[in-house]
């Protein structure tokens, strides 16, 4: 134990589900004089990495945030060659996701994907979808807001058709609804970059998640850096609105 707290991860409180705005790429390539992309390319070897340490680790769930929808927002040929580096990533990895027992999910709308990449994440899915062990969450033209509105629609059809009335649609039926139905809300979630934002981010999900928050640019994100920064979330006394 150091003077400010523990120094190393306690096992036994290893948070269940851990959720990663990745920020920092395009930052990351200007600061070395390379364009954006070399940066998403290293931000995807540091996403395997980060991915291996969790299985390790005995995390059930690792959620992160890949593509926004209003990442459509950026330069064309910058959003073409993220999902080539999707493509290439889902290609080179999925083997050893799956021999690591990795289940990998997509949440978001990803019906929108140029055809090569909705082909190699439907190849991940059936791949995995069998496996136990960490459930790897990939938020891909995912926004907050866009899941919310996606879940109150559903809902709303629900009393349309009669097999719902208004007086069920409660927390848990709005939670039921979410990409996320069925899986905990982030015990964690963590930014790198150094911004102090969600950036519609599993807006709902958030409610009680504790925020660590790191100057560390994500492809400079080390396992070790990782697991400092869950150290910070055992730290925490988490109270969810009561005493402690």
């Amino acid at each position: 134990m150091s003077g400010t707290g523990q120094s190393e991860l306690n096992p036994d409180r290893i948070p269940k589900h851990v959720a990663i705005v990745m920020d920092g790429n395009g930052r990351w390539a200007r600061l070395r004089g390379l364009p954006r992309l070399q940066g998403h390319n290293a931000g995807m070897i540091a996403l395997k990495e980060i991915v291996k340490r969790s299985s390790q680790l005995g995390i059930s769930h690792l959620t992160v945030y890949a593509f926004s929808t209003e990442n459509w927002r950026r330069p064309e040929d910058e959003v073409l060659g993220i999902f080539k580096l999707l493509v290439l990533y889902v290609r080179k990895e999925i083997r050893e996701l799956d021999e690591n027992n990795v289940v990998v999910n997509i949440w978001g709308d990803w019906s929108l994907l140029p055809g090569d990449a909705r082909a190699e994440i439907q190849r991940a899915i059936d791949t995995t979808k069998g496996n136990t062990g960490l459930r790897f969450n990939i938020a891909l033209n995912y926004g907050g807001r866009a899941e919310i509105v996606r879940a109150a629609q559903s809902l709303c059809r629900d009393v349309q058709e009669g097999t719902r009335t208004l007086d069920g649609i409660d927390e848990g039926a709005m939670s039921e609804r979410m990409y996320s139905g069925g899986v905990p809300d982030p015990d964690v979630i963590i930014r790198t970059g150094g911004e102090y934002r969600l950036s519609n981010f599993l807006l709902w999900q958030s409610a009680y998640s504790e925020l660590v928050v790191t100057d560390i640019l994500w492809p400079d994100f080390t396992p070790d850096e990782f697991e400092k920064a869950l150290i910070k979330y055992q730290l925490r006394n988490r109270r969810y609105g009561g005493l402690a």
